[in-house]
């Protein structure tokens, strides 16, 4: 990716010291941030030259706000990037004695616990925006991640054409539902686990504590992306499944984690 932006002098070294600190993973394939000067410009409508061809008052004050902005658009890609990053390092098993599959319950040995995993969320019909687009359809999955070992979830999918039940309801409309179920059993204590959606290019990575002979529920909860309000209503801002996923919220046993 190349990213070009013009500044003034004044704050050129805040926009690199922005963008290296957003930037930064440790990998050698961060990249490099090249300064160069503007030798002249030409405003064509008045034949302004320099400065004033670039900088009105009014955009000097900018500026600083071009620089915020600058920052907050940075901070959303390096979390694309850490996202990104997460997928590819817990895409594949590095173990396989963690957990087991379950397909039914029953007792719970000692120093064991059982995980049972659940989401249900929904995307729009396939082929909507690119004849590629994986969404609603089986191939749309969930990456789950504990302690080195992976497995890819697929979820029962139906159609789905809800009415709204409420005045802000994001999951009203026509589109495709998905449930997304497992069981596991595994030792009782912490693990680390990660949960992803590839195709959203979402992860998240905790630290979990698993109550020993019990079934501990993971729930997974989509946090759609945001669609402007109507002001007429009252209604601001909302979200709506239409517009993808955003995010997504983890509760163990009932609890944010």
């Amino acid at each position: 990716m190349r990213l070009g932006i013009m500044v003034s002098d004044a704050i050129v070294w805040d926009v690199v010291d922005a963008i290296r600190q957003q930037a930064w993973t440790g990998e050698h394939v961060e990249g490099k941030i090249y300064v160069l000067d503007v030798v002249d410009a030409v405003r064509i409508r008045t034949n302004e030259r320099g400065e004033a061809a670039v900088w009105t008052e009014k955009e000097h004050f900018m500026d600083k706000i071009k620089l915020v902005l600058l920052v907050m658009m940075l901070t959303m890609l390096s979390g694309c990037a850490e996202s990104s990053a997460l997928i590819r390092a817990n895409n594949t098993s590095i173990r396989t004695d963690i957990f087991q599959e379950l397909t039914n319950g029953g007792t719970v040995p000692e120093g064991m616990a059982d995980l049972h995993f659940t989401a249900t969320l929904k995307t729009h019909r396939p082929g909507i925006y690119s004849s590629k687009d994986i969404h609603g359809t089986p191939d749309y999955k969930i990456l789950l991640n504990i302690d080195g070992q992976a497995m890819q979830l697929q979820g029962i999918l139906h159609e789905e054409n809800s009415a709204r039940v409420r005045l802000v309801d994001p999951e009203a409309g026509d589109g495709i539902r998905y449930r997304f179920s497992k069981r596991m059993r595994l030792r009782a204590g912490a693990h680390r686990i990660v949960v992803a959606i590839p195709d959203e290019e979402i992860a998240v990575q905790k630290e979990i504590s698993l109550v020993q002979g019990a079934v501990n529920n993971l729930v997974l909860e989509p946090v759609y992306s945001t669609v402007p309000g109507n002001k007429r209503l009252g209604i601001n801002n909302t979200t709506r499944f239409m517009k993808g996923i955003r995010d997504i919220r983890l509760m163990l046993n009932g609890r944010d984690i």
